[in-house]
């Protein structure tokens, strides 16, 4: 009997995962999901019936381009959820993807499209109809159109290309791109893409995008960079015209707490020091900024700012002397 509930353990678990996998992308080949779950495709094809079973819509094509793909049905038994409770669901979620709260917003558009791929066409529009109601205020990042949110989410998804006029210097063009991952800042909603005219990575801020689309044109993903830090870093100091690196005798913890992500870079260099890297339009500010954090630090990059730290030390040293110090008194 213990073998026998090992297996049926085993089997619910690689069930749940093949749903896991079929909600992340489009069209998944049966090789493919056989070599994800390390089974045969039997094995696979059987997995797929026990969803069905269960309510899921797991659809199969044939052909080139074909494969299983979790489709829309007339119900939500993935979701356990009426109609009003679907729409209300996608309603809060958009909200919270499109503004809301910054750490919140990430998560929502994650289950947004979790929600999108099981979600009714007839709900869809009333959907798409309520969200244009809902408004956040406060804090938080800059607010964006949900419903542009949920297309690049698609594409990423999906994998397929996407495309958007974005500003470039004094005029407006048309962008093609093959859509990576949506990342979430403090302040505002990233695209990390390869740009298929530059034929390089990309970030861009959704809030800038317009006629956002998604093609149906499907790309193989390439091997890409991490995407938080490559948008974190191109924020925090590739936008400036002048980028510094500074080791800082204070943990990373100590100093990320001290700093907006959207400012700087840090990384911990042991237990008590840690590498900044931040931007700015002038190099005295980046320098002022790491100065009044208060810890000891020294300049790894750019050598003309140890040269204008020595500077200004020599001018706060000739600025202090000419103060007379206050005599020590004592009670009597």
């Amino acid at each position: 009997m213990e073998g026998a509930g090992g297996d049926v353990r085993g089997t619910t678990e690689r069930v749940l995962t093949l749903l896991g996998l079929l909600q992340q992308r489009q069209v998944w080949t049966g090789p493919e999901l056989a070599d994800r779950l390390g089974v045969t495709p039997r094995t696979v094809r059987r997995d797929v019936e026990r969803l069905r079973t269960l309510g899921y819509p797991v659809q199969a094509s044939q052909g080139v381009g074909g494969g299983y793909q979790l489709g829309p049905g007339q119900n939500l038994p993935p979701l356990l959820l009426d109609d009003e409770e679907a729409i209300a669901t996608a309603v809060s979620l958009l909200a919270g993807a499109g503004g809301g709260v910054a750490s919140a917003g990430d998560a929502a558009l994650r289950a947004l499209t979790k929600l999108d791929r099981v979600l009714p066409t007839r709900l869809r529009h009333e959907v798409r109809a309520l969200a244009g109601s809902v408004e956040s205020f406060g804090g938080g990042r800059t607010p964006v159109d949900p419903e542009v949110l949920m297309t690049l989410a698609r594409a990423c998804r999906d994998e397929v290309e996407a495309g958007f006029d974005y500003p470039s210097g004094s005029e407006v063009r048309r962008r093609r791109v093959e859509p990576y991952r949506l990342v979430a800042s403090d302040r505002r909603w990233y695209l990390l893409a390869y740009d298929l005219d530059r034929d390089d990575w990309r970030s861009f801020r959704v809030d800038r995008m317009a006629d956002v689309s998604a093609r149906t044109w499907r790309f193989r993903p390439r091997a890409a960079p991490d995407a938080t830090t490559y948008v974190q870093q191109g924020v925090a100091s590739r936008v400036y015209p002048h980028q510094a690196r500074f080791l800082v005798h204070a943990s990373a913890d100590t100093v990320r707490a001290q700093i907006p992500a959207s400012a700087a870079v840090v990384r911990p260099r042991g237990s008590e020091r840690c590498e900044v890297l931040s931007g700015a339009g002038s190099l005295d500010f980046v320098l002022m900024h790491v100065l009044l954090l208060g810890h000891d630090f020294e300049v790894l990059d750019p050598p003309e700012l140890g040269r204008r730290c020595r500077a200004l030390a020599e001018k706060l040293l000739s600025a202090g002397a000419m103060i007379s110090p206050v005599p020590d008194t004592e009670e009597s």
